[in-house]
């Protein structure tokens, strides 16, 4: 059984769930967003694609939000998790996973209109994987990681951040071989239908 952990221990040794697993030739490391990586951070916002940032909500791909998030790194509140991969010598972001602390209001009304409750046993996931990286296997090792790490916190339940879209299949598949299931529908502007998906921690 792996250890519980602290959002408490967490802030104060982030690197206490840092850990280096072989992909392809390469070595990644799964760690914890920190205050100086604004540089590399930014690197992996501005390399995406149009087609990766149109399938992504909680927040801008620019610079500017790159230092954003390192100034206000608040592990009480989100985590950020990375995979660094070193292969080219200085290290690269390949993989971006938010999760936030808690359900976010727009997936607490979605979810209570359906009779399901959101409490604090809720986080909500959004994660994004470099254009080069996806469909390789990256994500879910990343995935895989992320979700001892939320079971080792306490949480029982996981959502979406903003649902998944209904035509973006690789999402959809990724997320039901992990568990999640589909709750129900909702449309965005665009006008553009989604799944809200939750998987059982």
């Amino acid at each position: 059984m792996s250890t519980p952990l602290t959002t408490g221990q967490l802030a104060a040794h982030p690197d206490l769930i840092t850990e280096t697993f072989p992909f392809r030739g390469e070595t990644i490391t799964f760690r914890l967003l920190r205050r100086d990586d604004e540089e590399v951070l930014a690197r992996y916002f501005v390399g995406l694609g149009e087609a990766t940032r149109r399938r992504y909500g909680p927040h801008p791909f620019t610079a500017e939000q790159a230092t954003k998030l390192c100034a206000e790194l608040n592990y009480a509140d989100t985590l950020r998790f990375l995979a660094v991969s070193t292969g080219s010598g200085a290290p690269e972001i390949v993989a971006y996973f938010i999760v936030y602390l808690g359900p976010r209001e727009g997936e607490i009304k979605r979810y209570s209109e359906r009779g399901i409750t959101l409490g604090s046993d809720v986080c909500t996931l959004a994660p994004s994987v470099a254009d080069a990286y996806q469909g390789l296997g990256l994500g879910s090792e990343v995935m895989r990681r992320v979700l001892d790490v939320m079971r080792r916190l306490g949480f029982r339940r996981m959502v979406l951040s903003g649902g998944t879209q209904a035509t973006n299949d690789r999402a959809i598949h990724f997320y039901e071989k992990f568990g999640f299931r589909r709750v129900g529908n909702f449309v965005t502007p665009g006008p553009l239908n989604n799944h809200d998906m939750i998987l059982t921690l």
